[in-house]
């Protein structure tokens, strides 16, 4: 599993993965988040299309960041789900706690 982080504005960062979103790398994703807000980008567009898996561990991860985030006083919103992110978030029932998006630009424009 890898991630990328790109400031898109003075507190926007896109964070891209891509791969299975694991107990491993729900790990990983919980310090790019942490390391995000501690910078003062409290608004994270997560671009999930890269990722081909996604078990209970990596969703759990993505309630974790959002939650953090928005103590930040910012959000956590999905762009651009793959099918298994789609389906992982429904199966949950997460679907009606993340905003989702097209496109990871599109996750905060106004």
């Amino acid at each position: 599993m890898t991630f990328t982080a790109e400031k898109v504005s003075p507190d926007i960062v896109i964070v891209r993965g891509a791969g299975t979103l694991d107990m491993v790398s729900a790990l990983e994703l919980r310090a790019i988040i942490a390391a995000a807000i501690s910078r003062g980008d409290c608004r994270i567009a997560m671009d999930l299309s890269g990722i081909d898996d996604v078990d209970w561990s990596g969703l759990g991860a993505l309630v974790s960041c959002l939650t953090r985030a928005r103590r930040a006083g910012g959000d956590l919103r999905i762009a651009e789900p793959s099918d298994a992110v789609v389906l992982g978030l429904h199966r949950s029932k997460l679907e009606r706690v993340f905003e989702v998006f097209d496109s990871a630009d599109g996750a905060y424009r106004e």
